[in-house]
């Protein structure tokens, strides 16, 4: 039963959004519901992994193609990953309702958003380097698709650079990939694991499947095809930032070098401080930015850093900071994204210096703007400062002060251009055309995504009792 719940997780959206472009074609409401219902299926099939997995069991499938032993795993990890990714994925298809009714390419628009969640699906449950190797190619082409919605020459452009960075960096990874078969004999995770057991992997392969995960993650150097996204409809670039496309690179790095392998001690001062460079970097970014979305999505690029500092840090503290930085971010960050879609379809324009006054006009939105960005700039007692706060008590542990005295710093620019973007948006008066708030859809999303970054502060208790499960199982077994 439960290897079932696996596959249906994966397959379900995977196999059923062809099916949607069919369905559009006689009733665009089937297909939207249909596009939900996929989704709701892999998160509940997902949930009910929960009580098998919190018992210490893990769900296994068998091979095909003699791969190795197993295709699909699901550990504690993998589905605190999978639910936080597939209600992020869920609330914006429900989003996307009222967002995209207006624009054309609806069918293929559902058709890849969903392919996009089942791929992430099946990267997040894979248990094999090549099955990995797979779904992660997956959400390139779709990326690809997304980033490009609008077919314009302009959007077309940034589509194909955000395709061929990242393929790029997949295809560097894949050849670490390699090294580990070489190394190893097997592409399947639990047999690399024992073949390794305490001996670090070596430092050839862990460069190149850093460059795979960096690149995927936006990271410095590879960071500039993640703002250019921006052209992508708001949904999408929601999809893009908080619940699938940039998780996907530190998701690897957890499974691969904190649950799979050993790495060199060298890494684990190495990876925080090109986290530390890139977080900077594009904060200072966003501080001078007006473009409304490219603020945002440096934001994502700066707090992916701390995601990166508390998993590469290497204690049980940071370990656990940066998974729950996953989930707060994902939220947060979500909502950021999609208030930014409702404020551009109200006024026409993503230029900050052209708004003003808005909170009058877009109360709703306004409200979980404000809570999100608040959880994002770690105030308490939103989720973001518990996460924020954990993964810098990491990096202290560990005796790194003055790594932990940059992202101090990356953490009040994070309040200085939130609050920036806050103001110049919906405070003071009105600097452009007047303007509404979004369809019931949109505005019950984003209130959506705002309770969650409060619930998730005010019941933290809840996924941190899981991730401490979470992280000492990695430890014991790394």
């Amino acid at each position: 039963m439960s290897s079932t719940l696996l596959l249906a997780a994966v397959l379900v959206p995977v196999l059923g959004s062809p099916v949607l472009p069919l369905i559009g074609s006689y009733s665009e409401r089937a297909r939207n519901l249909s596009a939900l219902v996929l989704v709701l299926i892999s998160l509940a099939a997902s949930t009910a992994l929960l009580p098998v997995i919190r018992t210490g069991e893990n769900v296994f499938t068998g091979s095909v193609l003699s791969l190795g032993p197993t295709i699909f795993h699901a550990d504690m990890l993998a589905v605190f990953m999978a639910i936080v990714s597939i209600i992020v994925g869920a609330i914006i298809v429900f989003y996307s309702f009222g967002y995209i009714q207006s624009f054309d390419h609806r069918d293929e628009y559902y058709f890849v958003v969903v392919l996009f969640l089942g791929a992430m699906m099946g990267l997040i449950y894979a248990n094999n380097l090549i099955i990995l190797y797979l779904f992660w190619e997956i959400t390139a082409f779709a990326c690809w698709r997304l980033i490009g919605f609008f077919r314009e020459d302009k959007q077309v452009l940034k589509a194909n650079k955000a395709f061929l960075i990242t393929m790029f960096g997949s295809l560097v990874m894949l050849i670490g990939f390699l090294m580990i078969y070489s190394q190893t004999g097997t592409f399947d995770l639990n047999l690399i694991k024992e073949q390794l057991k305490n001996t670090p992997v070596s430092n050839g392969a862990v460069i190149l499947i850093l460059f795979g995960i960096l690149s995927k993650s936006a990271t410095l150097p590879f960071h500039t095809w993640l703002p250019d996204a921006g052209v992508a409809p708001s949904p999408v670039t929601a999809l893009l930032h908080a619940a699938v496309l940039v998780k996907i690179g530190v998701y690897v790095f957890a499974r691969l070098f904190v649950a799979t392998m050993s790495i060199d001690p060298i890494w684990h001062t190495f990876v925080p401080w090109i986290a530390g460079v890139s977080s900077m970097v594009s904060a200072g970014a966003a501080l001078l930015e007006n473009d409304m979305k490219r603020i945002i999505a440096y934001s994502t690029i700066s707090q992916l850093g701390f995601i990166f500092l508390g998993l590469s840090i290497g204690n049980e503290i940071g370990i656990v900071g940066g998974l729950l930085y996953i989930l707060m971010h994902s939220l947060a960050k979500g909502g950021l994204f999609l208030c930014a879609g409702i404020v551009e379809h109200g006024t026409h324009t993503k230029d900050i210096t052209k708004m003003g006054g808005l909170a009058s006009s877009m109360p709703v939105t306004t409200g979980a703007f404000l809570v999100c960005a608040l959880s994002v700039m770690g105030i308490p007692p939103f989720g973001g400062f518990f996460s924020k706060f954990l993964v810098l008590a990491g990096a202290v542990k560990s005796n790194q002060y003055a790594l932990a005295a940059v992202f101090f710093i990356g953490a009040v620019f994070t309040m200085l251009y939130l609050t920036r973007l806050f103001v110049m948006i919906f405070l003071g008066e009105a600097r452009g055309q007047s303007a509404h708030e979004g369809t019931p859809e949109m505005v019950v999303s984003v209130a959506l995504l705002g309770i969650l970054s409060l619930a998730g502060g005010l019941f933290v208790h809840i996924p941190l009792n899981y991730l401490h499960a979470t992280t000492r199982m990695l430890l014991g077994g790394s």
